[in-house]
């Protein structure tokens, strides 16, 4: 496995500079700043990620300002309340992507927030407390917890909210694979271990955050 140094030589050799190859990476926020985030913000975020699954993210831009209010601000506790009627008239409301099982992701989503936030003070908090060292742990909570957070969805709503994160990109993958970290994508516990790893060694040689480390390598790639 080679080092980050090296890594991100390949990359600034592909781009033309290191400060092009970081350009425009996100800054994470603070732990204080994360946890200070509404829970509604983070249904929100959920709901962005969900609905922008398998459709153009511009559709969804698009129609954000009419499903904020068709799903009454993300307020969790009103969300969270939806049954029958109510996920029938989201359904048929043009204001929404109309898809029935988002739709109940969304609402079931709104349940999995209160009961965090009733047990960690908020949903925020718990996100914020997590440890960048157990990423994948977090990843694997929000995919048992949440509905249909797994995969890349959970990755960008994180990364979105401002967690420090990396994403499992098509590129990333890519690298981690020519690194001999992983064989192809990673499916297993024992698969996302090692990404954990090779992260985590990157991260303290480097003293660069995960999202910058991430950042590199996919620009060694893509």
């Amino acid at each position: 496995m080679r080092t980050f140094a090296e890594i991100l030589a390949i990359a600034a050799a592909r781009k033309g500079s290191e400060a092009a190859v970081l350009a425009g990476a996100p800054v994470p926020k603070t732990p204080a700043e994360i946890a200070a985030i509404p829970d509604d913000r983070w249904l929100a975020a959920m709901a962005r990620g969900i609905f922008q699954a398998g459709i153009s993210w511009k559709v969804v831009e698009n129609k954000w300002p009419g499903i904020e209010e068709a799903f009454l601000g993300f307020d969790p506790g009103r969300v969270s309340m939806m049954e029958g009627e109510a996920i029938d008239r989201l359904v048929s409301d043009t204001r929404v992507i109309r898809s029935g099982p988002k739709i109940v992701a969304i609402r079931d989503n709104a349940v999995f927030v209160r009961e965090v936030a009733e047990q960690a003070g908020s949903f925020g908090r718990r996100i914020a407390d997590w440890p960048v060292e157990d990423f994948t742990g977090l990843l694997d909570w929000l995919g048992r917890k949440g509905s249909r957070l797994g995969g890349t969805t959970g990755q960008y709503m994180l990364r979105h909210m401002g967690k420090d994160s990396f994403i499992l990109s098509r590129d990333v993958v890519a690298r981690l694979d020519e690194e001999g970290v992983i064989d192809g994508a990673p499916g297993s516990k024992k698969a996302m271990a090692a990404v954990q790893a090779a992260f985590n060694g990157w991260r303290q040689e480097s003293g660069r955050s995960l999202t910058e480390v991430s950042r590199v390598l996919a620009q060694s790639i893509g």
